[in-house]
């Protein structure tokens, strides 16, 4: 087999591999793959920080979505006022008695904290994607974006009866974690080589 370089195409760097068995040539782009690796990395990087972001204003009330002095840390309740607000939906009742609920505050705080601490360091994507799946999809019932009314017969606004962030956010968490997008910018190659990992994949 024999490598050749080309050097006048563009972009990146590529090779050509040429079998003598039958004379056919394989290419592969390593500049395109390092592009792709590097994108799946930012857009990892960047939901996970979604995630964590949501926990540390949620915890310390950093005075964007959550007041100063209105944290976790200061008695306010984390679910309260979101799942008390649910005006809509097959289960508005059982949000409405789950709100302000000590299991719902921890089960809520834990997931942002652990799905943007394991997906911005590239690591356990897998259950990652699992649990925030589960938390967008629960997001997303709350919300329910398919309702054209309120339950108080007010109109919902909704812009779309099935897309909204709740459902990218879910996508994107499965994606990064169907295509291993731990190895860069990363832990991933680190976490896959943990004896305990080797032996469950469904922990990468």
């Amino acid at each position: 087999m024999a490598v050749h370089e080309h050097h006048h195409r563009s972009p990146g760097f590529h090779l050509s591999f040429h079998t003598k068995r039958n004379g056919s040539t394989i290419a592969v782009s390593t500049g395109t793959h390092a592009v792709r690796a590097h994108a799946l990395a930012s857009l990892r990087l960047l939901t996970g920080f979604v995630f964590l972001w949501a926990f540390l204003d949620k915890t310390f009330g950093l005075g964007y979505a959550t007041a100063s002095g209105k944290g976790w840390i200061d008695g306010a309740s984390p679910t309260k006022g979101f799942l008390g607000s649910v005006a809509a939906g097959p289960m508005e009742s059982a949000f409405h008695s789950w709100a302000g609920d000590t299991w719902a505050d921890w089960l809520f705080m834990l997931g942002l904290l652990g799905i943007g601490a394991a997906v911005m360091a590239g690591v356990a994507l897998r259950p990652a994607a699992v649990a925030g799946t589960a938390m967008m999809a629960l997001m997303w019932i709350a919300e329910w974006p398919a309702a054209r009314h309120l339950s108080n017969g007010t109109p919902s606004m909704s812009t779309n009866p099935f897309v909204d962030y709740h459902v990218i956010y879910a996508v994107v968490l499965i994606a990064v974690a169907a295509t291993g997008a731990g190895a860069a910018w990363g832990l991933g190659r680190q976490w896959a080589r943990l004896p305990i990992v080797r032996d469950h994949t469904w922990l990468r």
